[in-house]
């Protein structure tokens, strides 16, 4: 796996590969005892098969040893599945992230900034189509949406993964713990154009950042902070005009 760039990646990392040596070693002893039993029963002439019809002893074994396995994944799970669902909080991010709203559409991903003032719905928002830019070592916050059909927002690198639902705005946090380009990508199967829906995660530093959204603001030649998607769009829709009066 990639070196996680989050504050939870480790910790979800760590679950993993319990997990991983939890089910491979059952996997290694249910194949040697699959060998075992397909050569000491294998078939000989003049040996008749004989049947069983259970054993308690070796139901009460299988079924308990699983359960206790699981309720060891439970426990040893259960402090970063707080931390990242934040359960305290109903699923909220910290109280000083960044508010950014992510909504899915067939094949892209549309990013609403807050702005120099930090909240959402306001003048100064602005919108980045398929472009998530966030600064190192503040937490963010996602609002999550759709459009249309179910997506998934997977970030691999934040060890951030969750279903975007149409008609439902689902939050999701992460900070980021070192600067670079990552990739954003739809991780379920949402239609033909699927395996095009790709976005980038830029992390910056944190003067790097307010210069980038300034920058944006400024590019957008609105003190609303006209979006590049409403501009698009409009081309668009300019441009199918005019076929159709032609």
């Amino acid at each position: 796996m990639p070196e996680p760039a989050s504050t939870f990646g480790a910790g979800i990392d760590s679950i993993y590969y319990i997990i991983l040596w939890i089910t491979g070693a059952i996997f290694v002893l249910v194949e040697t005892a699959l060998i075992v039993f397909i050569i000491r029963y294998r078939h000989r002439e003049g040996r008749v098969a004989a049947y069983s019809h259970g054993n308690k002893k070796a139901e009460i074994v299988w079924t308990v040893i699983p359960f206790i396995l699981v309720l060891f994944i439970v426990y040893a799970s259960n402090d970063i599945w707080l931390e990242v669902k934040r359960a305290d909080q109903g699923g909220a991010a910290p109280a000083d992230a960044l508010p950014l709203r992510v909504v899915a559409k067939q094949f892209e991903w549309n990013v609403t900034y807050p702005g120099p003032d930090g909240e959402l719905d306001t003048a100064d928002d602005f919108v980045k189509r398929n472009q998530l830019h966030v600064p190192i070592g503040r937490a963010v916050r996602i609002d999550l949406g759709s459009e249309d059909v179910i997506h998934s927002f997977f970030l691999p690198d934040f060890r951030v993964k969750q279903d975007a639902v149409p008609g439902m705005t689902i939050p999701v946090w992460f900070e980021a713990t070192r600067t670079g380009e990552f990739p954003l990508a739809c991780a379920e199967l949402c239609g033909l154009g699927h395996y095009r829906m790709r976005a980038s995660l830029t992390v910056h530093e944190a003067a790097d950042f307010d210069l980038w959204q300034s920058q944006e603001i400024a590019a957008s030649g609105s003190p609303t902070g006209a979006s590049e998607i409403d501009t698009e769009r409009a081309n668009e829709a300019e441009i199918s005009e005019g076929e159709e009066s032609a």
